[in-house]
């Protein structure tokens, strides 16, 4: 019988091994989907992880501390040919020179302490050298040497760099710009006590004090096109001072002031643009009272002065305009180096950083805008005599009074970042006052980086502001009447149409919003805000008027299409507002609304502003709210409304007592996931707003928001460098930000969960 069933299976039979098939091939499918899951969750969590610690990974070197170590230590190199008075490197660290007191150069190897070339300064016979200055811009190596004859001499000392059999070799050379015969400084003939000189290719000016006078000279070069002949004119001048205490002189890169510093600490500044007659523009004391200057040098741009005195501290000085909008210099900031004088301080070539000695032999280096000090050590064990800071700051020669030469290798890859300089106000040069401000590149090597992220966490905060004050109200009121009120005929259109608005890609919203939005805003404000005046009121007066019609009209339209008569009157009202705006701001403001906001309360308005990316951003934000609203609302259990509305309950308060209450977390996660995406938008804000970092909170403003910083300067910022880490700080900002705020959400949307779960 068994055998008959095998070879002719019963109808039952057959559906019995179908069903148990079917069963197999269920459980299959189900662990492959359930696999397939954990898989892809876990997959999302592995890849926000390494995002997370590659952002870190980027980051973490902008924190790192400065190193600075011993690399050679060395004789001095000829040092039978006088006293150093200037210690000089080339770029590639190779080269260095060693300027004497009696006029020899001695060129050596950096590594070694090998000379590599000797060569005297043409000095005439029976004249001695009485002062000597190193040119205002260091990288044009040009210096000055005064003389007992009241004459100068300018060098420059050059390096050419050359390839032979594929090996990089650098010859050292000087050159005299002005001709090898020295300047007439002084006619009578006195003495250069102190000198101070700027080099230029067609120009050199010279600053001199000479007894108890000042004198300006300036030699301008004339090169004729039809021979190889250069007309040197001279222009001198003395300045209207005593130089009796003048203990120090400085020239600014531009030419335009020079300055002045005696030995009680009084710095005075000068108006040189007029070489033939300089003018006292302001003079101040910069020391405490029993102090005295023991060095005195610009920072790089020449737009503030690095004082080091005698108690060990060094003080930066600048010059900014006070309440009179007069010039006067205010100390920005100071650094401690140590209780021994400051001996030297050393600018670096390429930023705003500088090194400082003690009398100890004690090296600092320091960040003027993030006011760190980046490296302290200790270097020889008698008193400096010279100081050198390579022009990469990557290497210092320190020569010591024992006749040695050291060398240090530094690594100081990221000095402008710390806590303060993101995080805290900075009073940057030509400021009047500390401030937030983000500016992060320029095209001159003197320009001081502003890394504050402030502005760009204000700016991407108020984006957000205004994009979810237009967003929240128009959604969530939507997905209320939507899924609770509206017809179903109705709301098979409307969801529909709604959810199809988040399919439109954000730069085609952004484009619209930046060339269309933003002038029409901008030629119609006051009908905009007549709107926002009118629309409710004409609402209202339409929902009043309509109790008044007949009723056999009023029961023609079907319960749930209400908001469909609406329609015609939000048109109409909005179309008059806008239509009506031109003419009536040149009425009741003589002009537009824009003059009238700028003069009476002091309010700007720019074309593109927080005002354009809340109306873009909010277009772009509530079909995702609208969505998860409106499900999360028309998912609500019908017993429960059904049993509200059996037990008495009107619409109403079925709707605010037990619907809201109810989907409560859903419509929580709706509005928690339409912040991130407002918080994350970057195309929109990007071509919107104009991207002016400023923190302002008027509606009229512009902004730059993190994300919008990171899409703009990625493309232009170099590999590695400390504008490309910061803009890995300000996504890794953006992340953490995002993260922690949805994690707290979800805390929340849980709770929600449960108080609301027994309903």
């Amino acid at each position: 019988m068994p055998e008959n069933l095998a070879k002719n299976p019963t109808p039952t039979a057959v559906t019995l091994v179908a069903g148990n098939a079917y069963q197999k091939w269920r459980l299959v499918k189900d662990s492959l989907v359930r696999y397939g899951v954990i898989v892809g969750g876990l997959s999302v969590i592995v890849a926000i992880v390494l995002i997370f610690f590659y952002l870190l990974y980027v980051v973490l070197p902008l924190f790192a501390s400065a190193k600075a170590n011993s690399i050679a230590e060395y004789v001095l190199p000829e040092k039978t040919l006088g006293k150093t008075v200037l210690l000089e490197t080339e770029e590639q660290n190779e080269v260095a020179a060693r300027f004497t007191d009696t006029g020899q150069v001695v060129f050596f190897e950096v590594a070694t302490g090998k000379t590599i070339l000797t060569q005297g300064i043409a000095i005439p016979e029976g004249i001695h050298i009485t002062s000597f200055a190193q040119g205002s811009d260091i990288s044009q190596g040009g210096v000055a040497y005064g003389l007992s004859d009241g004459k100068a001499i300018v060098v420059k000392h050059q390096y050419k760099i050359t390839y032979p059999n594929n090996q990089r070799l650098i010859t050292p050379s000087l050159n005299y710009p002005l001709g090898q015969q020295p300047l007439v400084i002084d006619e009578a003939g006195s003495p250069l006590e102190k000198i101070a000189v700027k080099v230029e290719s067609d120009k050199t000016i010279l600053v001199a004090k000479i007894a108890d006078k000042v004198h300006l000279v300036s030699f301008a070069q004339e090169k004729s096109l039809f021979a190889n002949e250069a007309t040197i004119t001279r222009t001198s001048a003395v300045l209207d001072a005593s130089a009796k205490a003048i203990v120090d002189l400085l020239i600014d890169k531009d030419d335009n002031q020079l300055y002045l510093m005696d030995n009680e600490g009084l710095l005075s500044a000068y108006d040189i643009r007029d070489k033939a007659a300089p003018k006292l523009k302001h003079q101040q004391n910069v020391i405490e009272a029993g102090q005295t200057v023991t060095s005195l040098t610009f920072l790089n741009g020449d737009i503030s002065l690095l004082v080091g005195d005698s108690s060990g501290l060094v003080s930066q000085w600048s010059q900014v305009k006070n309440e009179l909008k007069q010039l006067v210099f205010k100390k920005i900031r100071s650094f401690k180096v140590s209780d021994k004088a400051v001996v030297a301080v050393e600018s670096e070539q390429r930023r705003k950083g500088f090194m400082a000695v003690d009398a100890a032999g004690t090296v600092g280096l320091y960040n003027s805008t993030a006011e760190r000090q980046l490296i302290k050590e200790h270097i020889g064990t008698s008193q400096p005599i010279a100081a050198v800071l390579s022009p990469r700051s990557n290497r210092l020669l320190l020569e010591t009074g024992d006749e040695k030469i050291h060398v240090w290798n530094v690594d100081n890859e990221h000095p402008e970042v710390s806590i303060k300089s993101l995080w805290q106000k900075v009073w940057y040069e030509s400021y009047p006052k500390p401030d937030y401000i983000w500016q992060s590149s320029s095209a001159s090597n003197d320009f001081e980086p502003k890394y504050s992220l402030v502005p760009l966490v204000f700016g991407t905060l108020k984006a957000a502001f205004y994009a979810m004050l237009v967003a929240m109200p128009l959604a969530l009121m939507g997905a209320i009447y939507t899924a609770y009120f509206m017809a179903p005929q109705m709301r098979q259109v409307v969801k529909p149409a709604i959810e199809l608005m988040g399919a439109l890609p954000t730069v085609i919203l952004g484009f619209l919003a930046g060339l269309w939005l933003a002038p029409f805003i901008e030629k119609h404000l006051a009908g905009l805000f007549l709107s926002l005046i009118s629309l409710p009121i004409a609402v209202l007066l339409f929902a009043f008027l309509w109790q008044f019609l007949p009723k056999t009209l009023r029961q023609k339209i079907p319960e749930g299409w209400d908001a469909a008569i609406l329609m015609p009157v939000i048109v109409i009202v909005s179309w008059l507002a806008f239509t009506i705006s031109v003419p009536l701001e040149a009425y009741l403001f003589h002009g537009s609304l824009r003059d009238w906001f700028s003069h009476e309360f002091g309010i700007g308005y720019d074309q593109r502003n927080a005002l354009i990316v809340g109306i873009a951003m909010g277009f772009a934000v509530i079909p995702t709210i609208f969505s998860i609203a409106e499900d999360a609302i028309f998912s609500v259990p019908k017993h429960l409304t059904v049993g509200s509305l059996a037990l008495g309950a009107t619409t109403w308060q079925t709707m605010t007592k037990v619907v809201l209450l109810t989907a409560s977390p859903g419509i929580f996660s709706a509005v928690m996931i339409g912040l991130g995406r407002a918080v994350g938008e970057t195309m929109i804000v990007l071509m919107a707003t104009g991207n002016t970092p400023v923190m302002d909170f008027s509606v009229f403003q512009g902004l730059r928001t993190l994300a919008a910083n990171v899409a703009v300067e990625m493309p232009e910022s170099e590999v590695d460098s400390t504008h490309y880490r910061v803009l890995f700080l300000t996504a890794l900002v953006l992340f953490i930000f995002t993260f922690v705020f949805n994690t707290l959400a979800e805390v929340i949307r849980q709770r929600l969960r449960e108080k609301y779960s027994s309903l």
